[in-house]
């Protein structure tokens, strides 16, 4: 298929995303940019990296919504993970594409292991450059920000975004092998200025702050690469490492020098060298019926009380209300009926948000015919089965749901670390032991935000 040059726009929900398509070849390869990006102006500051990949395949890229040419958001709004991921399957879906690799940098590369690991059946292999499993830093995790540091650099981000000054000390931070060009650094001012305003760029910094990928990272199944600079000022080196450790089968490539983003030649070079060469060894994954899901258990409260008060008769004409409003919900919220339990249903999401929404939209919708439920929403790898899924995960929705209250959805932490900037807020329930799970999950209930 002929590459072309030019951008083009696709309908999403919330606006239109510019995509753009250089080169050709029989490989397609979609760059996944960090949270700012410029489909053009990404010309000016990463010039031989950017063509570097497009001789290896048809170079795919794009801005999501509120940033570079794409649509703006409703004024403070935010995008989810999962909605970022989605403008992702409807670029490849508007240029034909069935099949991508995957090059994520930095928050990009977050989106990336996320789609692969949700979309196996679209990624042919995946690259990850200079990206973390999460950003803050806690005991389990000791290489990311403390609050403190989070709260600095966001504060002095949004204070010289798309500055002179801004441009002086990113090359400083972010590629300090050209510290001291001060064209490159005017090149770096001018392209965040055309990426997006200062306010957009602390609260998608704050987003992705808020989210944490790592109970994802054993569920990717195509060949992985994963390249890391050791000297790397943003992202240390610690964090390159955890992902090789955690993604299964992972290459792990470590770099000499300080450089996050690959602005001269050299960097861009050496990185490049790292990704022809794997994409000619192993770029072509096998398929997989294992994919990352999200399951909604409910179950109607006291359903074997009402079933004896009513009679078999008007029970199964309740029940056959039941599956119709859960059968409209999951199909409004873009889901799967996976099956009916009798008093409940299983459903399964390729977004954990709009999985919670939907078991909180089920619930309400059920109240108003006189039915309480209860809900469980867990977000983990599941083997497909047909039209059935299978795996400890669906094990985990169930626990949650026989653990939550009446009129309660209640999610695992995983849920919860992955549906930042989605307007849901949660309560801490503490920590459980769910039958059948070895150790302790922690369990939080579910609302809409005010």
């Amino acid at each position: 298929m002929n590459g072309s040059d030019s951008v083009q726009y696709a309908e999403v929900a919330g606006g239109r995303i510019a995509h753009r398509t250089v080169g050709e070849g029989s490989v397609d390869i979609l760059y996944v940019p960090n949270w700012a990006s410029h489909v053009e102006a990404e010309w000016d500051v990463f010039p031989r990296f950017l063509r570097g990949l497009s001789s290896y395949g048809r170079l795919i890229m794009f801005d999501q919504l509120g940033v570079g040419l794409s649509d703006p958001l409703v004024q403070g709004g935010l995008l989810a993970l999962e909605e970022w991921m989605d403008q992702v399957r409807v670029v490849l879906d508007a240029i034909g594409s069935e099949r991508a690799v995957l090059v994520g940098h930095t928050a990009g590369g977050t989106l990336a292991a996320l789609f692969a690991a949700t979309h196996p059946d679209r990624v042919e292999a995946l690259v990850l450059l200079g990206t973390c499993a999460r950003y803050e830093r806690t005991d389990d995790y000791p290489w990311g920000w403390t609050p403190e540091q989070r709260d600095l650099i966001i504060g002095n981000l949004e204070e010289v975004w798309g500055t002179e000054l801004h441009g002086t000390r990113a090359a400083a931070l972010l590629f300090p092998s050209l510290a001291g060009d001060p064209e490159v650094a005017s090149r770096w001012a001018r392209w965040a200025r055309q990426a997006c305003s200062p306010r957009t760029a602390g609260n998608m910094l704050r987003l992705l702050v808020e989210s944490d990928i790592r109970p994802v990272l054993s569920t990717i199944r195509p060949a992985t690469l994963v390249v890391q600079h050791r000297g790397d000022r943003l992202v240390p080196v610690d964090h390159g490492r955890f992902l090789a450790e955690h993604i299964p089968g992972a290459r792990y490539v470590e770099l000499a020098g300080e450089d996050h983003f690959p602005v001269s030649d050299a960097v861009a070079d050496g990185v490049l060298d790292e990704i022809g060469e794997f994409l000619h060894r192993e770029h072509r994954s096998t398929p997989t019926d294992r994919v990352l899901a999200t399951l909604v258990f409910t179950d109607i409260v006291g359903s074997t009380e009402q079933a004896s008060e009513v009679g078999d008769a008007a029970w199964r004409g309740v029940l056959d209300e039941h599956d119709s409003v859960c059968r409209r919900v999951v199909r409004e919220h873009r889901g799967l009926l996976v099956k009916s339990t009798g008093d409940g249903m299983l459903a399964r999401f390729d977004g954990p948000a709009r999985a919670v929404r939907c078991a909180l939209d089920v619930r309400d919708a059920l109240a108003r015919l006189g039915l309480e439920i209860r809900a469980g929403v867990h977000t983990g790898e599941v083997e497909l089965r047909g039209d059935d899924v299978g795996g400890v995960a669906v094990h985990m929705a169930a626990r949650a749901e026989r653990a939550a209250a009446s009129s309660e959805v209640l999610v695992t932490s995983t849920v919860r670390d992955l549906v930042a900037g989605s307007g849901l807020e949660f309560t801490d329930r503490g920590e459980h032991v769910l039958k059948g799970i070895p150790g302790v999950s922690r369990l939080l209930s579910a609302r809409r935000s005010d």
